[in-house]
């Protein structure tokens, strides 16, 4: 039985739909794991029982009518703490927010639902969204279910921790830098960052915040591409404001097979440094395709200085997360760049300046942001898809110290800790789908993921490519220790 923790939520609602398992005892299942396995890892931090079981039953009476919800039919599933679920609290972690309780679900989760999901929790994340790791003074601590002394990433770390450890069938997260991605690589599973504005964010925010924001994104994280595949179908297309004019459209892959590929490769780079055995995954998947007779070119790039996009991009980041700062924290911030000496190019002093960009530097941004979008348009015209990193190690120990005081070791060279961030936002910036796979444990027996980036609106390419990888053993494999 507990084979079918690990399945595919694809694979779930088939078999539901088969009548090889029951709604309500699939979810059973699942929360049985939750007590079993889910206190060592605080991965699930708010649970919804009474009303997954009453939706399951209802599932379960529904397909014995011969009705068909959907393709989630009855699959139970968790979604990171920062969606509104009508009766859960949101609060990205915050403190202040502890007692904020939704009053409607946010419209991925009505999406969802339409589809037949069975949500039954939420899980973890850190504060306001913005580490690489999983931790806050509300919920606590998540650990990797590969190892508890290691992080599962962030800020979708819960989703991704409880989806390889079996807890759930399907999760969804969100991403500015990196947060469905590097979740996704350290814990071994797939996700998928889709284009932006394609999935509508309304309801993955704190209270009285409708904006869509720059960047940020929501999308699926599953134990198969297809469960990325099917994720996107579901929460994409316009959103109520939109529908009058517009309408999904999503291209499928043109290629059925590797051969057909074109595929660029960014190994590595001196801007941002991985190790050698993050390198070294990036060109094992280079090889599959060159086996598989796809071309494949390890010096192509786009018609840009890749240090000068990661500015842009740092710029609108920075911008992006210091809106979201209390009135008194952001006044403060903007006391301390006010007392910067002039000659002051520090890191810190950089990314300070960058929280409080005027409109006027934020629209020049966006207009060297823009450039790049047109970069990245021509560049796939020639390719089908670029293979790279998404992070700079595997997972690494709980470092809870200020972000300041935090370092990574690259093979053997302390370097900064937000670093790594130019890997994801290669894709963020210019608004292009990313997708990550797994690509199995390294020599510390943690997982490695590698990621997949596409034109913009090429969802299903880079999702399609992962599906044919996956083909060739680029597969979920469960941690162990949790009852395969």
């Amino acid at each position: 039985m507990s084979d079918i923790a690990f399945k595919p939520a694809v694979e779930l609602a088939r078999m539901i739909k088969d009548r090889d398992i029951g709604c309500l005892e699939l979810l059973e299942h699942y929360l049985a794991r939750v007590e079993q396995y889910n206190p060592a890892l605080n991965a699930i931090i708010v649970m919804d029982e009474a009303r997954a079981r009453t939706r399951a039953r209802e599932a379960d009476q529904a397909l014995a009518r011969g009705e068909d919800w959907g393709p989630l039919h009855g699959v139970p599933m968790t979604c990171k703490e920062s969606y509104d679920v009508e009766g859960l609290p949101t609060t990205f972690g915050i403190v202040d927010y502890k007692d904020n309780i939704a009053t409607s679900d946010a419209l991925a989760i009505q999406r969802l639902k339409a589809a037949g999901a069975v949500v039954f929790g939420k899980t973890n994340v850190p504060l306001r969204l913005a580490d690489f790791q999983s931790y806050n003074d509300i919920y606590g601590t998540t650990n990797n279910p590969w190892n508890i002394d290691r992080i599962p990433g962030g800020s979708s770390g819960g989703t991704a921790a409880a989806l390889a450890a079996g807890l759930t069938g399907f999760d969804i997260g969100s991403d500015i830098g990196g947060s469905i991605r590097n979740p996704s690589h350290y814990c071994g599973i797939f996700g998928h960052k889709p284009t932006w504005g394609l999935l509508p964010t309304r309801g993955h925010a704190l209270p009285g915040v409708l904006a869509e924001p720059d960047l940020a994104v929501i999308g699926p994280l599953g134990r198969s591409a297809a469960d990325l595949e099917m994720g996107v179908q579901i929460m994409a297309g316009p959103d109520d404001m939109q529908s009058h004019g517009y309408q999904l459209n999503l291209q499928a892959p043109s290629q059925a097979s590797l051969a057909g590929y074109r595929v660029a490769v960014w190994r590595n780079d001196d801007i941002a440094p991985v190790n050698d055995e993050v390198a070294d995954r990036v060109e094992a998947v280079a090889k599959a395709v060159a086996q598989a007779g796809g071309t494949v070119d390890d010096s192509a790039r786009p018609d840009f200085d890749a240090k000068a996009a990661n500015e842009v991009f740092q710029t609108l980041l920075q911008a992006n997360m210091a809106w979201r700062l209390p009135d008194d924290a952001y006044t403060n911030l903007k006391t301390k760049v006010a007392q910067l000496g002039a000659d002051d190019r520090s890191d810190c002093a950089k990314t300070m300046r960058w929280q409080v960009a005027s409109y006027r530097e934020a629209m020049q941004a966006n207009e060297s942001r823009t450039h790049l979008r047109w970069a990245w348009h021509e560049f796939f015209k020639h390719y089908d898809v670029m293979v790279l990193p998404i992070a700079a190690t595997p997972a690494f120990e709980h470092d809870h110290r200020p972000f300041g005081q935090r370092t990574l070791t690259i093979n053997g060279e302390a370097r900064p800790y937000f670093q790594q961030v130019f890997w994801a936002g290669l894709a963020i910036c210019s608004y292009l789908p990313g997708t990550i796979i797994p690509t199995g444990p390294g020599v510390e027996g943690l997982p490695i993921g590698v990621q997949i980036i596409g034109p913009a609106f090429g969802d299903l390419k880079t999702i399609g490519f992962a599906k044919l990888l996956e083909q060739e053993g680029f597969t979920f494999t469960p941690p162990p220790g949790y009852g395969r």
